[in-house]
């Protein structure tokens, strides 16, 4: 245990069965809803076993099936470490986004990168779920992990924030209204985040110029090695694009952070996960 939190690279199995069995109802068909069932039903005693079924499963499925990407999750989630099951879940989110799993994938996710420590890949894959699927009754689980990590970071603003539009959002489940009110004392001296929409005064002032980071992954001549990384880049979870230059060069960056810290904390992890030597760039 970290910091209070499942270890997840020595406790995959036992956290994924955590996790699927405490994640809130999907919207899914009566048979991927047996297919999940019958896993974790089998998993609690036979893990082995369980895996060994999804995988049988996902070789006869052909990927346009429409069972495919709820067998994919559910392999994901049974699988015994955590960087298999975050493969998985990023495979759901970037291969069938309209699928009615994407954005269980998403909650997923944020909870395995919190549990890991990662308040910035929490807070980055929370916010594609509220921006990708702002309807998703799933928002408000995403809403409360998101509001954790940014706790973590010490910005009470953004994660107050979230905490209060969970607790609107909280319906009628008590259990989970209660989790959320746990941090409601610690808002209530938080500033409220200003609405996107000014005044026309407001709107008539000159706004002073500001600067961004991003992370350099890479820069070649190469349009194959920028599809290549592109891809693997976003099944890893990554905002990536491409930026070319007056040399012709292309230019591989992710992200665009308000600080030169988070800005570092993602190339960290780049750097972690795909190696070579990744480095933070201002941009205007």
């Amino acid at each position: 245990m970290k910091g209070g939190r499942a270890d997840w690279r020595t406790g995959g199995m036992a956290a994924a069965a955590l996790l699927l069995s405490a994640s809130p109802p999907v919207r899914l068909s009566a048979q991927s809803d047996t297919l999940r069932a019958a896993a974790m039903r089998i998993a609690q005693t036979r893990p082995d076993s369980a895996r060994a079924m999804m995988r049988r499963l996902l070789a006869g499925l052909s990927p346009q099936d429409s069972l495919y990407p709820g067998a994919l999750f559910t392999a994901g989630m049974l699988a015994p470490d955590a960087g298999v099951i975050a493969t998985n879940l990023q495979r759901v989110v970037v291969e069938y986004g309209r699928s009615v799993w994407a954005d269980s994938a998403l909650v997923a996710l944020a909870k395995l990168y919190f549990a890991q420590g990662d308040p910035a890949a929490t807070i980055q894959t929370v916010e594609r779920l509220r921006r990708d699927y702002p309807d998703s009754p799933l928002r408000a689980r995403a809403d409360l992990t998101g509001a954790r990590a940014y706790f973590d970071m010490k910005d009470e603003t953004h994660g107050c924030e979230l905490v209060r539009e969970a607790l609107d959002s909280s319906g009628s489940d008590v259990e989970f209204k209660n989790q959320v009110s746990f941090y409601t004392p610690r808002c209530a001296a938080a500033p409220v985040v200003a609405s996107s929409s000014t005044s026309p005064a407001s709107d008539s002032q000159p706004k002073p110029a500001t600067s961004a980071y991003a992370v350099q992954v890479l820069a070649v001549k190469s349009a194959a090695q920028v599809d290549e990384m592109l891809t693997r880049l976003k099944v890893m979870g990554f905002d990536a694009r491409v930026v070319r230059d007056t040399s012709g060069l292309f230019k591989i960056r992710v992200g665009r952070y308000a600080t030169h810290e988070e800005a570092a904390q993602v190339q960290r992890r780049l750097k972690t996960r795909l190696g070579g030597q990744p480095f933070v760039v201002e941009e205007p």
